[in-house]
C-alpha cells in the first residue's frame, strides 16, 4: 500500500492506493462504492485478471484518503485522473461498484465495467419520505442532535465536509452521462439489489449504446462470489 499527494482547487488531498501485479502493461483502474474502500474490491479481485495491472484507489474522504473539501461526483473523476496522470498510469479499463461506477462513467474509459453501478433515481420508501419530511420541519429549530437523529448509517460519523458531499450525490440523475458514454462496457448487478435495484441496471444497460448486461445472484456486493464470472466475461470482452 502507498500514498501520494495530489493538488486540486489549491487543496492537497492524500491518495491511499495499491498496485498489483506493477509489471504488467495492460491497467484495470477499480473504484469502490460509497461508504467503502479499497480493501473490500481487493478482496474480490486481487487474485483475478492477472493479465492486468490492477490499481486499487481509496477515493477522497474514504479507507485512508484525506478529503478536506466539499466535492462532487465530476470532482472525484477529475482527483482520479490527476492521481492516474501523476503515477504517469493511461485510462484504459475501469471499473466501479455503486458510487464508483458513476466515478467511472466520467472517466470516459475505452471499456468500462459497472458493478451495481448509482446513478439512476428511485422511488423513496414511505419511511424514507417521513424522515425527510420531519428533518425539514425541525432544520429551523437549530436542534443539534438532528443529524444523529435523522440522517442515515451511510452519513453518521462523517465530517462535515464529507457530509455535504453525501447530500451533493446521493440523488444525482446520471442519466444523461450513461446516454453520452463512448464506453464499450459490460453490467454486472445483483439480482437481490436493494440500493442499486436491478430494473436500474437494465435501464444502464439500455442508457449506453455499446453495454452488456449480466444479472447476477446476491444484494449489492453480488461480486463477492461472482469474481470468477466477472473476471471470465471481462477477459472475453478484452479478447
Amino acid at each position: 500500500m502507498a500514498s501520494r499527494d495530489i493538488k486540486f482547487k489549491n487543496k492537497t488531498i492524500s491518495i491511499s492506493y495499491e498496485i498489483i501485479n506493477p509489471s504488467k502493461n495492460k491497467n484495470i483502474i477499480i473504484l469502490h462504492g460509497w461508504g467503502s474502500n479499497k480493501e473490500i474490491m481487493k478482496q474480490a479481485f486481487s487474485k483475478t485478471m492477472k493479465e492486468y495491472k490492477h490499481i486499487y484507489i481509496d477515493m477522497p474522504g474514504f479507507g485512508k484518503s484525506s478529503n478536506p473539501m466539499i466535492l462532487r461526483t465530476y470532482d472525484y473523476a477529475q482527483i482520479i485522473e490527476i492521481f492516474l496522470n501523476s503515477l504517469n498510469l493511461n485510462i484504459d479499463m475501469t471499473m466501479g461498484h455503486s458510487f464508483g461506477g458513476k466515478v467511472a462513467t466520467f472517466l470516459n474509459p475505452k471499456y468500462l465495467i459497472l458493478l451495481s453501478s448509482a446513478g439512476i433515481i428511485t422511488k423513496k420508501p414511505w419511511s424514507v419520505k417521513v424522515k425527510i419530511a420531519t428533518f425539514k420541519l425541525l432544520k429551523p429549530l437549530g436542534i443539534k442532535k438532528i443529524r444523529e437523529l435523522f440522517s442515515s448509517t451511510d452519513v453518521k460519523g462523517m465530517s462535515h465536509e464529507m457530509y455535504e458531499t453525501f447530500k451533493n450525490v446521493v440523488d444525482e440523475d446520471f442519466t444523461d452521462e450513461f446516454s453520452k458514454s463512448k464506453s464499450d462496457a459490460i453490467l454486472f448487478w445483483g439480482i437481490d439489489d436493494t440500493a442499486t435495484p436491478l430494473y436500474t441496471g437494465e435501464k444502464i444497460n439500455t442508457l449506453i449504446k455499446n453495454s452488456t448486461f449480466y444479472p447476477l445472484d446476491g444484494d449489492h456486493y453480488f461480486f463477492l462470489k461472482h469474481n470468477r464470472f466477472i473476471e471470465k466475461q471481462i477477459l472475453s470482452f478484452r479478447a
